[in-house]
């Protein structure tokens, strides 16, 4: 999960890329980068932190022009401790382009070894990022021949690039002197919407939320396997590039990633939310009486509208027990396990009054790792709670995720191999209901029933691009290896061969 804005102007665009980053920091907090155009030049900042943190007046300053792209990173490819890997990234042939990504190739490896063995081409980081980017720029280079390019080209090339490439991509991308592509893998799982201002000004993003906080109007999503160009004058062309599309967007963004005020993919991700408490609110029934429990508390922030909706069809009173430090990042999406625990009671307090002597259900979006809810469960007795019971808004993630959530092995995942009642046990709560995945999916659909299906292969292991166990080993392996160099110094300058690529 990253979040990637591109915009065509009528004036200087890099205050309006970094309020729209600001607006999708929670996608990705471990690197920045933004990039703009002015003429046939490409300007460039990017490092590892936060948006508010990497761009400085002098920063800004030196990123002039009408055309640009920024990004937030969380890392799921690669070092997540490399400052190589922030992107955009640029390569200057064909044309001159740059290009930032939401997403995971699940072949990358594969495309890595095509690269280096037939397309001539090298790439030095351990980026899927870095990939898409070079067969973007190979494909670009077949379509064109040397001729001046064409809208028709560059969707050509978008074509190629579909059917070479697997697993989740949205993307944006500036091409030198031509002007801002966007487009989408087939089947829709990470989201990407188009946008355009009164001014003419015309914008790409995540979410909406980046569109409508920065005084832009919504026009549409980007339609699965779509491609857009938008011109320097903002004229639109779109084309179909993909042979099979069919919209699976992820359920996880609606679950956590998202923020609440955002649309996506016609569906209001605070309405999905709030389905989501009253299907739950039938499994509580299920397990604890509600005359047994005396107040519904969520764990911020995700959870909230699911546990809002949950106290009220239960009856039962809402309360807010937790004060969330706000200068503290999502533990979910920081990278290492370590991390994630040492910022749990950094980040959170309890109210002490809200669980002394009460039968408390805490209601959380999820259940990942299962370390942050021992960490809160544990936080709500020591706070005086007499009875501590925990609900999933989802079902129980037993599966790796690899479409660009930080879910990379199954052995870090709690609910892999252990029954309901093992991972209750290893929490240490009294009670641990969880979502019914059938009844989470109408939930969401009944926003908007156009939408065929989701991709939501870390609950029930189905993966929508296909995956064998031979695929997540690799995959598991290369991130492995990507963190292990992401410690090493300096340039990683080694070329792949058939043992390593």
């Amino acid at each position: 999960m990253c979040g990637i804005v591109g915009v065509v102007g009528r004036s200087a665009v890099n205050q309006l890329i970094y309020d729209a980053l600001l607006l999708l920091q929670h996608r990705g907090q471990d690197a920045t980068g933004i990039v703009t155009e002015q003429g046939r030049k490409f300007f460039m900042h990017k490092a590892k932190g936060m948006v508010r943190d990497v761009f400085r007046t002098r920063n800004m300053r030196a990123l002039p022009g009408t055309r640009g792209l920024g990004q937030v990173r969380y890392p799921t490819a690669g070092s997540s401790t490399s400052e190589e890997e922030a992107q955009p990234f640029y390569v200057n042939a064909p044309f001159g382009i740059v290009l930032a990504h939401n997403g995971n190739l699940t072949n990358a490896r594969q495309l890595r070894r095509e690269l280096f063995e037939n397309d001539h081409r090298h790439t030095n980081t351990g980026s899927d990022t870095e990939v898409l980017l070079n067969v973007l720029a190979h494909e670009l280079a077949r379509a064109t021949q040397g001729a001046r390019l064409q809208s028709g080209e560059v969707f050509a090339a978008v074509r190629a690039v579909h059917r070479r490439v697997q697993g989740s991509y949205a993307v944006v991308a500036l091409i030198a002197g031509f002007g801002l592509l966007a487009f989408r893998d087939p089947w829709g799982i990470r989201p990407l919407c188009l946008g355009q201002g009164d001014d003419g000004t015309v914008m790409v993003a995540s979410e909406s939320v980046a569109l409508e906080g920065t005084s832009l109007h919504l026009t549409r999503d980007v339609a699965p396997g779509e491609a857009m160009i938008v011109h320097d004058d903002g004229r639109i062309e779109s084309a179909q590039c993909a042979e099979h599309t069919e919209l699976h967007p992820c359920i996880f963004e609606y679950v956590y990633l998202a923020r609440p005020d955002s649309v996506m993919d016609g569906i209001s991700v605070y309405q999905a939310r709030l389905n989501m408490g009253e299907t739950l609110a039938k499994r509580v029934i299920s397990t604890v009486p509600p005359s047994e429990i005396d107040t519904i508390i969520p764990v911020p922030e995700s959870s909230r509208p699911s546990a809002m909706q949950l106290a009220h069809k239960l009856g039962i009173p809402y309360r807010e027990g937790f004060v969330k430090n706000r200068y503290v990042g999502r533990t979910f999406i920081m990278p290492g396990q370590a991390t994630r625990k040492k910022s749990v009671r950094q980040k959170l307090n309890a109210i002490a009054s809200e669980f002394k002597g009460k039968r408390v259900l805490l209601v959380d979006d999820s259940i990942v790792r299962g370390t942050t809810s021992k960490e809160i469960v544990q936080m709500a007795r020591d706070a005086g709670a007499s009875k501590v019971y925990l609900a999933s808004a989802a079902p129980p993630v037993r599966f790796p995720n690899v479409y660009g959530i930080d879910m990379p092995t199954s052995e870090e995942l709690i609910a892999n191999g252990r029954t309901v009642e093992e991972i209750r046990a290893w929490i240490g709560c009294d009670a641990l209901i969880y979502q019914d995945l059938e009844a989470m999916k109408r939930a969401i659909r009944a926003v908007h029933p156009q939408v065929a299906g989701f991709e939501a292969s870390c609950f029930d292991g189905h993966y929508i691009t296909g995956m064998t166990e031979a695929d997540l080993a690799a995959m598991r392996a290369e991130r492995e290896q990507g963190e292990a160099d992401g410690d090493a110094q300096g340039s990683r300058l080694s070329l792949p061969n058939a043992e390593t690529a």
